[in-house]
């Protein structure tokens, strides 16, 4: 017979406050860069509210800038700090600059194993929902429709 992965349980627990826990991810190369060349997008979306906000970059590099960005705007907004950023294993997030301003700034790092995008599951879908709309987007503007923007 055919074997199968086993269905994932999920995680049902949902942060108790704003920013206690913030989910991020780097989507791309996209097969066809927007206007102004920008090849990738990263997302942050806080666990409680799922509200998120999505940055554009022309390099995957740029993560660590677009973090310290949207850190700066969520804590001025909200008066309160993000405790906790969750995010696969991208070397984005592994620089020793990252790590080290997390650390400073009291921000614990949880990252998810290796090949287990599920357990980055919130940051997954919002990039997944994006593309969608996007593709949909096209679709009605006579654009051809870009199957498998995100590699």
């Amino acid at each position: 017979g055919k074997m199968t992965k086993k269905p994932f349980v999920g995680q049902t627990a949902i942060a108790n406050d704003l920013l206690d826990l913030v989910h991020t991810d780097v989507c791309g190369p996209l097969s066809i860069p927007a206007r102004g060349g920008f090849s990738y997008f990263i997302t942050f979306t806080d666990d409680h509210s799922r509200y998120g906000y999505v940055y554009l970059m022309r390099y995957k590099s740029e993560a660590f800038g677009r973090f310290k960005e949207y850190r700066l705007e969520v804590e001025n907004q909200t008066n309160r700090k993000i405790k906790a950023l969750r995010s696969d294993r991208g070397g984005e997030y592994l620089s020793g600059e990252f790590i080290d301003y997390l650390k400073d700034n009291g921000i614990l790092s949880q990252w998810t194993p290796p090949r287990t995008p599920q357990l980055n599951g919130v940051a997954e879908r919002r990039n997944r929902t994006l593309l969608d709309m996007v593709r949909s987007m096209m679709s009605f503007t006579n654009c051809p429709i870009l199957l498998g923007l995100c590699t």
